[in-house]
């Protein structure tokens, strides 16, 4: 396991946050060096790439000490995705392995609550969500018989976030905290 690939890219991420605020330009460096870490497949412990069969997990990879960004690794078996929900922080989702389903929705209250586009991330691809640039989707493995893994950087500990969830029973927006699926991070605070 190639443990240095992953705290080669906390280095670069530290770095570009301590240079920059600007939201573009972490998005479009941190999609850079996203792209380069999922390139290789020999990096993340399998404890922190198991499905589960109840849910989809989200395990914390790292949670940096001032807040300014955090990783995660989801691992979506068959047939698991989430519910409708926003990020409140700008975020980047690499796909490691599988392939991933994206349904994008506007911002409740806009418009209809309803799934306004659609696309699938294959292996080596990267998302970008950002309240600036759209907030709101659902994901999903879009695989029938593999899990599907993807690696998320957001700019916050997104675990302890309040953000939304769109509930399609009651039709209305409810707050919640995702958590995530293990007790202590992968890498702890540098």
């Amino acid at each position: 396991m190639n443990t240095q690939r992953f705290t080669k890219f906390l280095d670069f991420m530290d770095a570009l946050l301590a240079r920059t605020s600007s939201e573009p330009e972490i998005l479009d460096q941190g999609e850079t060096a996203l792209k380069a870490l999922i390139a290789h497949d020999d990096w993340l412990p399998a404890a922190y790439a198991a499905p589960k069969p109840a849910k989809y997990q989200q395990y914390l990879l790292y949670a940096d000490p001032a807040r300014r960004y955090s990783v995660q690794s989801f691992v979506w078996a068959p047939g698991q995705g989430t519910p409708v929900h926003n990020h409140t922080v700008w975020g980047l989702v690499g796909v490691l392995r599988g392939e991933e389903r994206c349904e994008e929705y506007p911002v409740p209250g806009a418009t209809a609550m309803r799934c306004v586009h659609q696309h699938r991330l294959s292996r080596g691809g990267v998302d970008r969500v950002s309240p600036t640039i759209g907030d709101w989707h659902a994901v999903s493995n879009a695989l029938a018989d593999a899990p599907s893994i993807s690696i998320h950087v957001y700019g916050a500990d997104i675990g302890r976030v309040t953000r939304s969830v769109w509930d399609t029973a009651t039709q209305q927006v409810k707050p919640f905290v995702s958590g995530y699926s293990n007790e202590a991070p992968w890498i702890a605070a540098r």
